[in-house]
């Protein structure tokens, strides 16, 4: 038995849902797949459209908070690893809009008040994920901290006016931006891979943290380039997102959390 045949198999046995599709069916899908996913997520933002677009509301004003709160305790050095970060706990953020998907999918009504008050199969295993994504992010803010002095030494943050032409007008800056994103890619690269399947999968099935977040990591790996491409297109759109003033979350990110799922369900392991 191969290594991803013991992963699925501890999969479909800590979920208690009998057999499973083989898992070399999961490998080697279409490049843009995630097209089709957006399309499923937009129909899905759709269809009862209002719990979608006030749950996005809802993280736009966490969002505006957050960053008021760094800039108003004189914390604003770190927004932009903070803004890296996010990607790293969207995941989780949209667990909500996971589980309006499944609800969908079942016939089941969609309401807010569902979308708040869930109950994932794996229990508390998925909080003990999350603080494990925490503490990635935790790790990530030191690292940008510690990059930002092994450049510029102790001197005090310029201020969110100044910054850009700190960086990409003087040749320490630019040094610094391409060595903070490879640092910052690595550190996205590995929460993405973990955390893209283990959250909708706790949601979906009783299943432990750590089995979760393996199994995540072999499903990316299994599907490797459709996945970078993936990740690039959740790029792209918060990217758009921060160009708006964060306004645009308000439909993005549903959209994404909805696509999320659908992700899920086409490379998870799914019944038989």
């Amino acid at each position: 038995m191969t290594e991803t045949d013991r992963s699925y198999g501890l999969l479909s046995e800590t979920s208690g849902i009998g057999e499973t599709r083989d898992p070399r069916l999961q490998r080697n899908l279409p490049v843009f797949e995630g097209f089709r996913w957006l399309r499923a997520g937009w129909r899905d933002l759709w269809t009862s459209p209002m719990p979608s677009l006030a749950y996005g509301v809802g993280v736009f004003l966490l969002s505006v908070a957050f960053i008021w709160t760094l800039v108003a305790f004189g914390r604003d050095y770190i927004l932009l690893p903070a803004l890296g970060g996010f990607l790293i706990v969207a995941p989780f953020l949209a667990v909500g809009l996971y589980e309006k998907s499944r609800a969908i999918e079942e016939g089941r009504r969609v309401t807010l008040a569902n979308m708040l008050r869930i109950r994932p199969a794996a229990g508390a295993h998925i909080f003990f994920a999350g603080l494990l994504i925490m503490l990635l992010v935790l790790l990530w803010n030191r690292a940008a901290v510690l990059i930002w002095a092994l450049f510029f030494g102790v001197t005090a943050f310029p201020g969110l006016d100044n910054i850009l032409g700190l960086l990409f007008g003087t040749a320490y800056g630019w040094t610094m931006v391409l060595v903070g994103s490879a640092i910052g890619g690595l550190f996205a690269a590995f929460a993405f891979a973990i955390s893209v399947f283990s959250v909708p999968m706790m949601l979906d099935r009783k299943i432990d943290a750590p089995t979760a977040m393996g199994v995540s990591m072999k499903l990316v790996w299994n599907n490797l380039v459709p996945m970078i491409a993936w990740g690039a297109m959740v790029m792209v759109l918060f990217a758009l997102c921060v160009a708006t003033g964060l306004l645009g979350m308000i439909v993005i990110f549903p959209l994404l959390g909805h696509a999320t799922w659908h992700a899920y369900r086409a490379i998870a392991v799914t019944e038989a």
